[in-house]
């Protein structure tokens, strides 16, 4: 069946991060061509913690085998936004995470088109032509987008997420060498347009039954489609990767809120112990997990460890190191300084609300004979779904 072909294929080039992606990878292949029958066009967000985990090669293997595709690390939006009509082409992106950077300003038209490109009839308006006049281009077009990290949520949410991972020694594939990879992946490609490409009628007027609900029903729907096109063993196949690879989500998007969790509640602790410069790691984590109202005392299969906090704090680069304290004693701590930069980002304290009109005041003074009193202030916290699977909203 080509679409075992399209799936073994993909996956002599390239170490995915389960069968279950595979699977989707070819299916999202095949969905590329009938991309005018469908109503939403799914993101891939090919992502990876570090360089070297196969996100370009995915991207080369997409170039050659999807619908029209278009790279765009070096297109102009504006011929982006012109190029896309009645039947789109497949943006490939790869360094998407500069896209989405806080020096990406130059980058805000493109940006706003994939976010808004998901889902058909949300043009882009622009002042365009020699009149100046407001004129909508079309956004709708499948984008497959490679980056470090993840991807902004109104990506992730849109997107079927293939998490790379670098090889393990024994991970053997086939050298991609553009001499007889692309003649093969081409051959492919073409094969997938004749199939699919006389089938857009029918695509559009299927109703496929899925698995899954809301957003994570949007964009996994063009590849139950192509599945049940397809038929034979692809409708259950496809089916089992949605529900596992949605499910997969749920469980990253639960570790990200815990983890943010964690450093409001560490910001407190540090408060608390007035701002000191170190705090051991036994007495963060003591104070951690006497805090009823946290999850901390219930983590894990004894409540949180050392072991625990270290892992899950690995990710914004802070780790424990050894720290000499005012009695002289040593001891593993973590610094303070550490974590400025994962609170600015992930928990910023609220802005100061401005003074109204005529009430502007000066900097405050502490009455006499009294010491300024400590700040004040409020912290701010599953698996969603049903017996259809995990629901995904924002």
């Amino acid at each position: 069946m080509l679409l075992d072909e399209v799936r073994a294929a993909i996956g002599r080039y390239v170490v995915l991060p389960s069968e279950e992606a595979l699977t989707a990878v070819a299916l999202w292949v095949a969905a590329s061509h009938i991309q005018p029958a469908l109503q939403h066009a799914p993101r891939l967000a090919v992502v990876g913690p570090t360089k070297g985990c196969g996100k370009s090669r995915v991207l080369d293997l997409l170039h050659e085998t999807v619908h029209q595709p278009m790279m765009t690390v070096n297109t102009s939006p504006a011929v982006v936004f012109r190029v896309i009509g009645k039947n789109p082409p497949t943006l490939l992106v790869d360094e998407a995470d500069t896209i989405f950077g806080p020096k990406a300003g130059e980058k805000e038209d493109l940006r706003g088109l994939l976010n808004a490109g998901h889902q058909r009839n949300r043009p882009a308006w622009r002042i365009s032509g020699p009149e100046h006049k407001p004129t909508a281009f079309p956004t709708f077009a499948m984008a497959a987008l490679a980056g470090i990290g993840d991807l902004p949520d109104t990506i992730m949410d849109r997107a079927v997420v293939l998490r790379m991972q670098k090889r393990k020694p024994g991970e053997r594939i086939t050298p991609f060498r553009s001499r007889y990879s692309v003649p093969e992946l081409n051959a492919l490609r073409d094969r997938l347009a004749a199939w699919l490409t006389p089938l857009r009628g029918t695509a559009a007027a299927l109703v496929p039954t899925m698995p899954v609900e809301d957003r994570a029903a949007d964009t996994w729907e063009p590849l139950v489609i192509v599945a049940d096109l397809a038929g034979s063993h692809w409708p259950a196949q496809a089916r089992v990767a949605c529900l596992a690879m949605t499910r997969n989500e749920v469980v990253q998007d639960e570790q990200t809120t815990l983890k943010t969790r964690l450093l409001h509640d560490i910001r407190r602790v540090f408060e608390q112990e007035g701002d000191k410069e170190a705090l051991r790691s036994q007495d963060l984590l003591a104070a951690l997990v006497q805090d009823a109202e946290a999850p901390w005392a219930e983590y894990g299969t004894k409540g949180l460890n050392a072991y625990h906090l270290a892992n899950l704090l690995r990710d914004f680069g802070i780790s424990p190191a050894n720290h000499r304290f005012e009695n002289g004693r040593q001891a593993k701590a973590y610094a303070r300084n550490q974590f400025l930069d994962a609170w600015a980002r992930y928990c910023p304290a609220p802005a100061p609300s401005a003074p109204a009109p005529g009430h502007e005041v000066g900097p405050a003074r502490p009455a006499r004979g009294k010491p300024p009193g400590p700040p004040s202030g409020a912290l701010p916290v599953g698996l969603p779904g049903g017996t259809t699977g995990p629901k995904r909203t924002r």
